[in-house]
């Protein structure tokens, strides 16, 4: 098998918040646009927000336990959390022995979390 691309979709209720919150919050830039869906560049891969279709209830479900969250690795958590509380984004810090994070969620609910790039690059340095 040869993988050309990789890539997320996120099946959401509150698409054009979605829309919104990737790419002026996160500054995610748009790769093209359909009727109900939008795909962003994500740094190597892609993330499509799309209108889910398979459901009609208003709002998302409350899974039992998140099991899913996007990472996003960050020159500088703390600076990345700025734009967040600018924009009254809640979120937690944390700072760990192996790195900092923060976590906070998009207006569908799906949990996305900063990482230091810097402590996840010795991680990867350090397995090689």
């Amino acid at each position: 098998m040869e993988i050309i691309r990789t890539g997320f979709i996120l099946y959401t209720i509150y698409y054009e918040k979605c829309v919104s919150f990737y790419k002026n919050i996160l500054g995610l830039k748009v790769l093209y646009t359909k009727a109900s869906l939008t795909c962003f560049d994500f740094y190597g891969s892609y993330l499509m927000v799309e209108i889910d279709d398979e459901t009609d209830m208003k709002v998302p479900p409350v899974p039992s336990r998140v099991r899913t969250c996007i990472r996003i690795n960050v020159s500088d958590v703390k600076s990345a959390c700025k734009k967040l509380g600018e924009q009254s984004i809640p979120y937690t810090y944390n700072k760990f022995d192996w790195g900092e994070i923060a976590k906070f969620r998009d207006p569908d609910g799906n949990l996305i979390g900063f990482r230091s790039d810097m402590e996840f690059k010795k991680d990867v340095d350090n397995n090689h």
